[in-house]
């Protein structure tokens, strides 16, 4: 009997997400006082802020630029030994950019690209954050005290990412970094990949690639910030409301994922997606949940039906530039 190889176990989870945005003081009052993040550090055009249940220094990095999309996507290693085998593995299927030091609140990085061109690094060394006193919690296993202030979001937790295709970047994950697949979506009886959830530890998954309608590359679909209950994402639709901040879609619920989600467009045009809900995949042995056509439907197992806009805008956002969307079906990949 041949026995099958052994998982890789290199990447511990989502370190941080860059977020470029042409409106950075607006971006981050989105942030920060409306869905609550803690603002900890300011460098040249960039804002560094974090969920008060992040352990990090910073998980959110917001930087003036021309116009909205993602930066630079952070996952962290289990280990510096770790690093150093992904990044030799990175390296060895051609989209290795180099090493690079610097970066407020962490150590050494080792840059790439997946092959759709989303910049991406991995690193070890973090610096974990330390309360000043009037942020201190009387729980000594909580990095930061519930401040209440918006949303009051906890942590980061995902984002979906819009691929040209799919299948290259799922297998660059799964293979490279060892990330397990959890769901997809395939349509045309198996052979059209539009979109697949992958995550390197128990959350259902940390990024999702979903095909992108207008062939484009290197876009962001969405960056997810996690609450503790539906409530709680009831609760942000009341302050994004009382804010004057458009709601796109929800509050409602996934059938892919099980997650409860709400979202909106921050002031720079990223969107933004409040979630809870959702299931840890606990199994090792983990068969991925495939779905096609007829059972995905639009994505929603109840609420309010996705707009258009779901489907057809990004960030960057090439319909501004007049890019014709491709001949597709109409779904909900995420």
């Amino acid at each position: 009997m041949v026995e099958a190889a052994e998982t890789v176990r290199d990447v511990a989870h989502l370190g941080r997400v860059e977020l470029l945005t042409p409106e950075p003081a607006k971006s981050l009052w989105y942030f920060r006082d409306v869905l609550g993040m803690e603002l900890v550090h300011e460098e040249g055009a960039s804002a560094y802020l974090r969920g008060y249940g992040d352990y990090a220094a910073a998980t959110l990095k917001l930087s003036a630029a021309r116009q909205a999309g993602p930066g630079r996507i952070s996952w962290r290693a289990v280990s510096p030994q770790a690093l150093e085998r992904r990044a030799r593995a990175i390296e060895r299927a051609g989209l290795g950019q180099g090493w690079s030091e610097g970066e407020f609140g962490r150590g050494r990085a080792y840059r790439f690209r997946d092959p759709d061109g989303h910049l991406m690094d991995i690193y070890y060394d973090e610096q974990r954050y330390r309360a000043p006193d009037h942020l201190r919690s009387t729980l000594k296993n909580l990095p930061m005290k519930y401040t209440g202030r918006g949303a009051a979001v906890r942590r980061i937790d995902h984002l979906a990412l819009l691929a040209k295709e799919v299948a290259p970047n799922r297998r660059f994950l799964q293979q490279e970094l060892g990330f397990g697949l959890r769901e997809q979506v395939l349509f045309e009886r198996g052979t059209v990949e539009i979109g697949s959830w992958l995550s390197s530890n128990l959350l259902h998954h940390q990024v999702a690639y979903v095909k992108d309608v207008h062939a484009a590359s290197g876009r962001l679909h969405h960056f997810s910030l996690w609450v503790d209950n539906r409530e709680d994402v009831l609760r942000a639709a009341d302050i994004l409301t009382e804010n004057g901040v458009f709601i796109e879609a929800g509050p409602s619920k996934h059938n892919n994922s099980q997650g409860f989600y709400l979202y909106s467009y921050e002031p720079g045009g990223n969107r933004v997606e409040v979630y809870s809900g959702s299931y840890l995949v606990l199994a090792p042995d983990w068969e991925p949940v495939t779905w096609n056509e007829e059972e995905r439907g639009t994505g929603v197992y109840w609420g309010g039906a996705l707009p258009e806009s779901f489907l057809k805008y990004g960030t960057p956002d090439v319909a501004a530039s007049n890019v014709p969307a491709q001949s597709v079906s109409v779904f909900d990949p995420y």
